[in-house]
């Protein structure tokens, strides 16, 4: 109980970070490939997100593990373009907060969906994410240099997400093969 108590206080506490909500201020010069790389690792609302489509994708297990990050990544290339293109998405800041909070939920909560709803609400999500991140891309040349970037980025950043999913399962297992057997053999009932 009190892990979940202070894990819910950390949570609670990044969340209220003031640089949480400027994370995307649409103004300074954003160029190349370091540039679009460091972008989604420089704000906690990227990262948060990103890490939970992962753990969202391990978590669904089988063809999720693919499909949802790769849904991610292509939807977010396509709300970059409408992003470059000047094309209106009304609330995108909400909507990348929504989507730290919605899959936030989604993993604690252990939600399994089907892979169609799944695929579905990231899309979703990834609309967001891209436009902000098409909105601040450059114009010139670099400009496909540092989508690569961000892509890029975001790609590992889900399968960080995936591997400490997998590191979590790994653990839960070691874990309950190591404790159970011994208290059984005791004779003490877990």
């Amino acid at each position: 109980m009190r892990t979940r108590l202070t894990a819910a206080a950390l949570i609670a506490a990044l969340a209220l970070l003031p640089t949480a909500a400027l994370a995307h201020p649409g103004f300074g010069h954003a160029h190349g490939f370091v540039h679009g790389f460091a972008h989604p690792l420089g704000g906690l609302d990227h990262v948060l997100a990103m890490v939970a489509v992962g753990l969202f994708a391990w978590q669904l297990g089988g063809r999720a593990l693919a499909v949802v990050p790769a849904t991610f990544v292509l939807v977010m290339a396509l709300g970059g373009a409408l992003g470059i293109a000047g094309v209106a998405v009304p609330g995108v800041e909400i909507g990348i907060v929504a989507s730290v909070i919605v899959l936030g939920a989604i993993v604690a909560l252990r939600v399994k969906t089907p892979l169609a709803i799944a695929t579905g609400l990231v899309a979703l999500f990834a609309i967001f994410h891209g436009h902000a991140h098409g909105t601040e891309m450059p114009l010139d040349a670099s400009g496909a240099v540092y989508a690569a970037g961000f892509l890029l980025a975001t790609a590992l950043l889900h399968a960080a997400g995936i591997a400490l999913g997998f590191a979590i399962g790994f653990a839960l297992r070691a874990g309950s093969t190591a404790v159970i057997p011994a208290e059984r053999s005791e004779g003490r009932n877990p």
